[in-house]
């Protein structure tokens, strides 16, 4: 195996597993620790993996994106404490929209289900956890269904959604930055996304801190289009501090 076969097969791997580690890859293909650590640097520099303490894990490009599985998987401690701080920013909200994507889950999870409440949602899963509750009215956006997240895109979702007036949207996306804003691998979805922020008072960007900083195919928002940014403490307050200047309140939780 060459040197272009083996960053190949380390990156297929990374994409499959969700993640990968040095002296385990090293010992399965029989070569040194320090010669997987070049070939994930030059991933690193590609922009197809981005580097952790004794390994890496995939970036989310045009042509691929991890799945709701993979994603229930990383850093679940952090998205449960970004979900719960979101959902203290619900308010006197009673329309709200809830994007697709775990975090997006573990908030619809946290919401409280005493009140009234009408939920805007593309996500499946999403609105099969919420329709059970007699309180809250679910809105499934029509569409064409993702299998990666199980969530519609494509005219029916935006269609519908150019008829809300919508309280409060709590949004993710694959990457965030300074210079890029908010993007997304695929245009369908960015569409929605695109179309939800037109069409809400407020908007709550929910997301861990390794999504800062990278950016994706499509971009469907500025950094100011956003009111609120929650994430984990892991991102610097420095940069926290970054965004901040662009608009949004920036919370680190």
């Amino acid at each position: 195996m060459d040197a272009n076969q083996r960053r190949h097969h380390i990156l297929t791997l990374a994409r499959r597993q969700g993640d990968v580690d040095v002296r385990t890859i090293a010992a399965d293909l029989g070569v040194a620790p320090e010669t997987i650590r070049r070939d994930l640097a030059l991933l690193a520099q590609q922009g197809l993996v981005r580097r952790t303490h004794g390994g890496a894990y995939p970036v989310e490009t045009a042509r691929f994106e991890t799945n709701l599985e993979t994603r229930a998987t990383r850093m679940v401690v952090e998205k449960r404490r970004i979900a719960t701080a979101a959902v203290e920013h619900l308010g006197d909200a009673e329309s709200v929209f809830i994007d697709e994507g775990y975090t997006p889950q573990l908030i619809a999870e946290a919401l409280p289900t005493h009140r009234p409440l009408t939920m805007v949602t593309a996500s499946l899963h999403t609105a099969a956890a919420l329709a059970a509750y007699p309180s809250v009215t679910v809105l499934l956006l029509g569409g064409r269904v993702r299998g990666r997240t199980l969530a519609t895109v494509d005219h029916w979702a935006t269609g519908m959604l150019a008829g809300f007036v919508i309280d409060l949207a709590y949004i993710g996306a694959n990457g965030i930055s300074r210079e890029h804003g908010l993007t997304t691998p695929d245009p369908a979805v960015a569409a929605v996304k695109a179309k939800v922020l037109a069409v809400s008072r407020r908007v709550v960007f929910a997301g861990v801190h390794t999504k800062f900083g990278s950016h994706n195919f499509c971009r469907f928002a500025d950094v100011a289009d956003l009111d609120t940014i929650i994430t984990d403490t892991a991102l610097p307050a420095s940069e926290a501090h970054r965004y901040s200047l662009l608009g949004p309140v920036v919370l680190r939780v």
